[in-house]
C-alpha cells in the first residue's frame, strides 16, 4: 500500500502541474477527442464505465492500461461493435496484447478505436454552372476518427502494484477535405490486495493536440463563401489533461458468487461541464458500477453515470438532475468471453438506448 500511495502521489503532483503549465499557455477545446471517452468493452458499458480500478483484460487500453498486466494468458485478442442513431454512426475496437515478461507480468498490446459515419452525400457540386441541379454530381464520404493504442504495463515486483502506459495516434477525417492528426499519453496505476482495488488513470498527461489541415479546390472555396459558409483554416486543437480516481471492494455472497463494487471521479481541466460538480478549474463526473459473479462464468451488471442537469419541460428556470442507467450480462467459456451491454452515449432524455457486443479471446501458448 505504501508503494501505491507513494507511486499515486507523484502521478497526482505531476498532472497538477501540467494542468497548470499548460493552461498557462493555451487555451483548450472542450470535448476535444470526446470519441476516445466513449470507451471499449461491454464489461465497462454494462457498469457504466466505472472500471479504472477493476479492468483486467485487453480493453485495458482504453480505461487503465496497468490492467494489461493482470491477463491470465500468453495472448488476448479482443473486439468490439456498436452503433448509434439507427446505424448511423459506428464504434469498433480491435486490440491484441502479447506477454513479453512472464516473471515480471508484463505485457504490450496494439489496439485501434474506429468511430465513423458513412456514405455522407457531398452535394457541394450539385449544381451545374449553368445552374441547373445535376444529381449525378452527388458523391460520397466518411467522417471519422481513428485511434491508435500502443501500450505497455507490468507489476511492480512482487508488490501488489501494476504500471501502465499508452502513446497514442489520433487520425481524424472528414472525407477528402480535412484531416487531423495528433499524439497523446495516458498513464495509470492499480493496486489489488485481497479484495480491495484502487486505480488511477491519467490521460492526455502531456496535453494531446490535433494539427488540422483542409484540402478545397479554388472552386470548392468559392461554393462555400458564396453559400454563406465558412473557408476553415489549418488550425491545432488541443486536449486538456484529465484525471480518474476509483476504488473497488469485491463482496463474498455466497459459496460461488461475489458481488464487486466500484466507484470511480473523473476529473477534466478544460473548462465548466454539466456534471455534478463543475467550476471553470475543474469539472467531476462521478460513476459508479456493480458486478455480480456466479462461479466465474456468469456476470450481470449495472452501473450509473453521465449525471447532468437538464432544464424541467414546464419551467426552463427550474433544473432537474438526470442519472444515465447501464446494463450489461457477461459469459466466460474458459478462453472465450462475451460481453453484452444496454447504454448509450448521450444523456437519458436525449437519446435512445443501444446494443453493445464485445469478445474476448485467450490464446495458449504453442
Amino acid at each position: 500500500m505504501h508503494h501505491f500511495r507513494r507511486t499515486f502521489l507523484v502521478l497526482a503532483l505531476l498532472l497538477a502541474f501540467i494542468v497548470t503549465d499548460v493552461n498557462a499557455q493555451a487555451e483548450f477545446r472542450k470535448y476535444s477527442n470526446s470519441f476516445l471517452s466513449i470507451g471499449v468493452g461491454g464489461r465497462a458499458h454494462g457498469m457504466g464505465g466505472a472500471v479504472t480500478a477493476t479492468t483486467q483484460d485487453i480493453f485495458s487500453t482504453q480505461w487503465n492500461p496497468a490492467g494489461l498486466s493482470a491477463i491470465d494468458a500468453p495472448m488476448q485478442v479482443g473486439a468490439m461493435h456498436a452503433e448509434w442513431f439507427a446505424g448511423v454512426v459506428n464504434y469498433d475496437y480491435l486490440g491484441v496484447a502479447r506477454e513479453v515478461n512472464r516473471d515480471k507480468s508484463a505485457y504490450a498490446a496494439i489496439s485501434v478505436v474506429r468511430m465513423g459515419i458513412d456514405n455522407i452525400p457531398n452535394t457541394i457540386n450539385l449544381f451545374d454552372p449553368d445552374g441547373s441541379i445535376n444529381y449525378d454530381n452527388i458523391s460520397s464520404f466518411s467522417a471519422a476518427d481513428y485511434g491508435i493504442f500502443l501500450s505497455y504495463a507490468q507489476a511492480v515486483g512482487s508488490s501488489p502494484v501494476r504500471f501502465g502506459g499508452s502513446v497514442k495516434v489520433i487520425n481524424r477525417r472528414i472525407g477528402p477535405f480535412a484531416t487531423a492528426w495528433g499524439f497523446g499519453l495516458d498513464v495509470g496505476l492499480q493496486y489489488h490486495k485481497d479484495k480491495l482495488y484502487l486505480g488511477v488513470m491519467g490521460k492526455d498527461i502531456t496535453t494531446t493536440f490535433n494539427a488540422w489541415s483542409f484540402s478545397f479546390t479554388d472552386e470548392e472555396k468559392r461554393i462555400l463563401q458564396e453559400t454563406g459558409n465558412l473557408v476553415p483554416k489549418q488550425s491545432t486543437e488541443l486536449t486538456a489533461p484529465s484525471l480518474i480516481l476509483a476504488g473497488a471492494y469485491e463482496i463474498s455472497t455466497g459459496a460461488k458468487s461475489t458481488l464487486l463494487v466500484e466507484g470511480d471521479l473523473n476529473f477534466t481541466f478544460d473548462g465548466q461541464r454539466n456534471t455534478l460538480i463543475s467550476s471553470s478549474v475543474v469539472s467531476m463526473d462521478p460513476r459508479v458500477g456493480f458486478e455480480f459473479g456466479y462461479n466465474e462464468r456468469l456476470f450481470v451488471r449495472a452501473g450509473l453515470g453521465n449525471v447532468q442537469k437538464v432544464s424541467d419541460d414546464f419551467n426552463p428556470a427550474q433544473k432537474n438532475t438526470i442519472v444515465q442507467p447501464h446494463f450489461g450480462i457477461g459469459v466466460s467459456f474458459g478462453r472465450l468471453g462475451i460481453d453484452y451491454a444496454l447504454t448509450n452515449v448521450g444523456t437519458s432524455q436525449g437519446t435512445s438506448f443501444s446494443h453493445i457486443f464485445s469478445l474476448r479471446l485467450d490464446l495458449a501458448r504453442s
